[in-house]
């Protein structure tokens, strides 16, 4: 694989971030930035337009997602190695099993590898056109994230991050059954989770209270939780339907009202709540002792930006200094 210099990992990063937010009777906090790849060229101009909106915000990482079933596998790995070569930002590349053989899995960690990109969150990956349809294993490929993240990290010097899900995955039985395969991840060697997107701050609780019962030496271990600001209520109710996640009845209420009752929802009035929204989750986060905090910005930079101003970011040295 590559010669180039390993990143810095993401756990160490987190202690000496770039930037952090800081709010009353609290541990200073850093923050991520997750962003999509583009579809094409007037949102890949749209994606770099916020990269260096946020490259100026010093984010602790970013991460690029990948597309259901592979779909955008080799914009991934384009866009991610940019992001290493061109920008002083720390990215991590995404990998998700669907419909990948292992040889095709780990080609594409030594694509990232050749860029420079140690850093990778190991997910499952959901099926190509349901999300929620029923998952197929690749013949020759793995059947869960745990195998993913063992085959990353049997690879060289990778440090490999995973999903962890507040209200549960989709596909789990119960609660106590979803703790066990996030445990299986985290012992498997991942030395951190991401959650997917959540409203409700107590169901990150009590997935961080799951996991420290099961295993505390797993439980010291980062869950970095997922926020979204929410700028339109049809797209939201769209996104929590693919994902199997709820949205609790006293934030659809909220934004039920802001969208009115007119044949189009009120589109600015939806953003101002979810701005209010997003805001009130990580002071909530934050005091609750979040290690940090990581938006999904669409690859729109304006709404994140508003709720790190209202948080107190704090940019700590100058881009390149």
């Amino acid at each position: 694989m590559s010669n180039a210099s390993p990143q810095s990992s993401i756990v160490e990063r987190l202690k000496h971030p770039g930037a952090v937010i800081h709010r009353p009777n609290s541990d200073p906090v850093p923050f991520s930035v997750e962003f999509m790849p583009p579809r094409d060229a007037a949102a890949e101009a749209r994606l770099w337009r916020a990269v260096r909106i946020f490259e100026r915000m010093r984010p602790a990482f970013v991460s690029m997602t990948y597309g259901a079933g592979g779909s955008t596998r080799e914009r991934t790995a384009r866009i991610t190695g940019q992001l290493a070569r061109e920008t002083t930002l720390l990215p991590v590349a995404h990998l998700t099993a669907v419909s990948h053989s292992v040889s095709e899995l780990r080609a594409m960690v030594g694509a990232y590898a050749d860029e420079g990109i140690t850093n990778i969150l190991a997910l499952r990956g959901d099926p190509p056109g349901d999300p929620l349809g029923e998952w197929i294993k690749h013949p020759d490929g793995v059947e869960y994230a745990e195998e993913l993240v063992r085959m990353v990290r049997d690879l060289g010097d990778f440090h490999v991050g995973v999903a962890s899900f507040p209200e549960g995955h989709h596909r789990a039985p119960d609660l106590d059954h979803d703790t066990r395969h996030l445990v299986g991840k985290l012992r498997a060697g991942a030395e951190y989770s991401i959650t997917q997107m959540f409203l409700d701050v107590d169901d990150y609780l009590r997935l961080r209270d799951r996991v420290s019962a099961m295993d505390p030496e797993q439980g010291r271990k980062p869950l970095i939780p997922g926020i979204m600001p929410i700028t339109s209520l049809k797209s939201l109710r769209r996104m929590v339907e693919l994902s199997g996640a709820s949205i609790p009845p006293a934030v659809e209420a909220r934004l039920t009202a802001a969208a009115g009752d007119g044949p189009e929802e009120d589109r600015e009035a939806v953003r101002a709540v979810g701005i209010d929204l997003a805001t009130e989750l990580s002071e909530r986060l934050i005091a609750e002792g979040a290690p940090s905090l990581h938006f999904c910005c669409l690859n729109f930079a304006r709404a994140t930006s508003e709720v790190l101003t209202r948080l107190g970011l704090d940019v700590l040295t100058p881009v390149g200094g």
